[in-house]
């Protein structure tokens, strides 16, 4: 490596560090920032809703004793969950990066309880087939705007040099309210039942969760969460359809984003080969594991699981990245996924698949942090939406592509050694691409 490029990494991983360093002011003064607040306590509202209907939905289809299940279905809901925000993304994130981010959070949570009650009452009635899934999509759907606009929003509420730690906190205690959502769901089912007026009973109390969330967003004042200005086309439409490549155009031109982005597509194929064997095994080949039922409790606590390594990662990944730097951070997780899946996975039995789930979810969550904070602090405000959207179709096309062509080859009890094996290698290949990519950067910018 010559002089100058040895220099520009040691200027890289000092960005890290110090960047890391500065951001490290606590979650209590955090906390005491009062538009931070309110946009955290949104994003509760808005996540604990969407696990709930997650769950809730699942419940509904997969382990209702009342209807049929197979490899396919599985996969096909998978893809409702997924598919949603691949398709408008990036016309979403050309709409966050034009309209006023308030207006859109409020009027976004208020359509998607409307939905949400729609579907609730579709699924009490038996009615499944189209109509479901086209409600679940949308509503799934709306859910994931609603999270890109969250997280365009959150550089306007706390300072710049603090976003890393802001966004380890609100991205790790949102999606651990997700998961407590789904346990609610889970519970929810004991009391309404199991059967389709149960199910319906279950998704429709998600709809709270959704106006709370449209309620909390309100009380910004108009403009408050941006876009500051305004770098789009004359028209909404033309707007449209610039967003998609605005954003890949800024992401690539962004060294530590594309890098990024290798590394979580990586971990988003696998852990789709991960989800869709882990569901099948739940349903169709664990037993159950001392008070651990098999079945949609054993799920739950599979979920739990990884609920707690997202919790970790959340009290972890900026020490890691002030000890170590970005880069290596970054490669030991997708090193740490690819020994837990392969050595936690292949037994396929319950005990180590929690283990599994505790250190893929960790090593996860501990890439989208830092990949997140990439984007917020290397990528503009006026295309800030629009990455955060591309980001999103990326990831969830990969996922859903992993799903569908695992559901081609799982036999129906989920027993594949086949799938794990394969979903190890996307790990190594995500740390050789995100390697390469890094590499690149640097050279480019000595």
């Amino acid at each position: 490596m010559s002089t100058s490029a040895r220099d520009a990494n040691e200027v890289t991983r000092a960005g890290d560090s110090e960047s890391a360093h500065h951001i490290r002011i606590g979650a209590r003064r955090l906390l005491g920032l009062a538009g931070f607040r309110r946009l955290l306590l949104s994003r509760f509202a808005s996540q604990w809703s969407s696990g709930l209907f997650q769950t809730g939905l699942a419940g509904a289809v997969v382990f209702n004793p009342e209807r049929q299940v197979s490899p396919t279905a599985i996969a096909a809901g998978f893809l409702v969950l997924l598919l949603p925000y691949s398709i408008i993304g990036p016309f979403a994130g050309a709409l966050l990066d034009r309209w006023d981010r308030r207006r859109v959070l409020v009027a976004a949570n208020l359509l998607q309880s409307v939905l949400i009650i729609a579907a609730a009452i579709c699924v009490a009635a038996g009615v499944g087939g189209l109509t479901l899934l086209m409600l679940a999509l949308i509503v799934i759907g709306i859910s994931r705007f609603i999270g890109a606009g969250l997280s365009a929003a959150l550089p306007h509420v706390v300072p710049i040099r603090n976003l890393v730690e802001a966004n380890a906190l609100s991205v790790t205690l949102g999606a651990v309210v997700s998961v407590t959502g789904a346990g609610c769901a889970v519970l929810l089912r004991e009391v309404f039942g199991e059967g389709n007026s149960g199910s319906g009973g279950t998704t429709a109390v998600a709809a709270a969760g959704a106006v709370a969330a449209g309620w909390l967003a309100a009380r910004f004042t108009r403009g408050a969460l941006g876009p500051d200005k305004i770098d789009e086309p004359a028209t909404a439409i033309a707007a449209v359809a610039h967003g998609l490549f605005d954003g890949a155009r800024v992401a690539i031109r962004t060294p530590s984003v594309a890098a990024g982005f290798c590394a979580l597509l990586a971990h988003r194929a696998s852990f789709g080969i991960s989800l869709l064997l882990t569901v099948l095994l739940m349903r169709f080949s664990f037993e159950d594991f001392g008070p651990i039922e098999a079945g949609l409790p054993g799920l739950g606590v599979v979920l739990g699981a990884g609920a707690a390594g997202i919790f970790i990662a959340g009290l972890t990944t900026a020490r890691l990245v002030t000890g170590f730097g970005r880069k290596r951070t970054v490669l030991s997780a997708l090193g740490l996924a690819a020994a837990a899946q392969l050595t936690l996975g292949l037994p396929m039995i319950m005990p180590t698949a929690l283990v599994a789930a505790f250190l893929i979810s960790y090593a996860g969550q501990v890439i989208k942090l830092c990949v997140d904070a990439a984007v917020q602090r290397d990528i503009g405000d006026e295309a800030r939406g629009r990455v955060f959207a591309l980001y999103d179709m990326l990831f969830n096309v990969a996922q859903v592509v992993a799903i569908a062509i695992a559901a081609a080859m799982i036999p129906a009890n989920g027993e594949s050694a086949t799938l794990i094996v394969i979903a190890t290698v996307l790990y190594l290949v995500g740390m050789l691409t995100f390697g390469m990519v890094t590499r690149q950067g640097v050279v480019r910018a000595a």
